[in-house]
């Protein structure tokens, strides 16, 4: 009879448990929710004071707070957190290492792609923590690169408060910082993209081609960046080519009408090009003296065979 009445009364005592807890767990749940969408506590003193309590272990503090930054953004990601202490973990890094080279490798993602999003502000926070990482570190080939990619490609996509000009100078800038990159000796495969994007906003094609030529001499043992280069240059020399054609017929059109409106354009291929006699006098042989269209404009003669 002892033994019946002690199994009922273990029995009562777990059905007594089972329902505490199943009264109890909702109001901890949301306790617990609420207490995870608080602001979180940032507990570092300002960067200047936190550079002199290091005490002149100034190594050892950046690699801990670099250490600290990963484990809350990995944590933040996890809990689906907005991580807003993110520049002050940065900024005092900066301040007691300011060429933290790790830093810069990874600053840009951390801002723009921090839980929830990234914002246009963030995108040029990180710009600017990305300059001054190339004031720390000007002669460091993956800052420059790491710079000119982020603004080139990345963040432009997060620019939404602004205007397409805007985006294609950040676009332009980034183009030019990865050919810089290329100088300083990152992969110059990546001049290509850069020579694109310039080519595109409008740059001097003979300038690019003659830095294409550059950079190809530095890819000497990559065959497959030679190759795409070598094509690249193709369709610049190619552009150039009919650049300068059209520069040469306006300036033939712009003589024509100038000087001879009433002729028609074959009676003015015929009559030969307008040279000044005091320049020319004696035997002079420079391109503007001649007395043929050729050595002026390199398009008459296809202009004339067309007539």
């Amino acid at each position: 009879m002892t033994r019946a009445r002690g199994v009922v009364a273990a029995i009562a005592i777990m059905l007594g448990g089972a329902a505490g807890v199943a009264l109890t767990q909702p109001r901890l749940a949301a306790t617990t929710k609420k207490v995870k969408e608080t602001k979180d506590v940032y507990v570092l003193p300002p960067p200047a004071q936190l550079k002199v309590m290091t005490l002149g272990y100034r190594a050892a503090a950046v690699d801990f707070l670099w250490a600290k930054l990963l484990v809350e953004y990995g944590m933040h990601w996890s809990d689906h957190r907005a991580f807003d202490d993110l520049p002050r973990y940065i900024d005092a890094i900066l301040e007691i290492e300011p060429d933290y080279a790790p830093l810069f490798r990874y600053v840009d993602s951390m801002l723009v792609y921090r839980p929830p999003r990234g914002y246009a502000k963030d995108a040029r926070l990180a710009r600017a923590y990305l300059e001054r990482g190339l004031q720390a570190r000007p002669y460091d080939a993956k800052v420059w690169m790491q710079y000119g990619q982020f603004i080139a490609f990345i963040a432009p996509g997060f620019l939404t408060d602004t205007d397409d000009a805007e985006r294609e100078r950040w676009r332009v800038d980034g183009a030019r910082a990865m050919m810089r990159a290329v100088e300083l000796g990152a992969d110059p495969d990546r001049a290509v993209s850069a020579a694109t994007i310039l080519n595109k906003a409008g740059a001097d094609t003979t300038a690019l081609i003659a830095s294409l030529r550059k950079y190809r001499a530095l890819a000497a043992d990559d065959p497959g960046t030679i190759e795409e280069i070598d094509r690249k240059l193709a369709q610049l020399q190619a552009k150039a080519e009919d650049d300068a054609e059209a520069i040469h017929r306006r300036e033939f059109e712009s003589q024509w009408r100038r000087q001879f409106p009433f002729l028609t354009r074959y009676q003015f291929l015929l009559i030969g090009p307008s040279i000044d006699p005091a320049k020319c006098a004696g035997r002079n042989h420079v391109p503007a003296c001649a007395r043929e269209w050729g050595p002026h404009l390199p398009s008459a003669r296809s202009d004339l065979e067309e007539d």
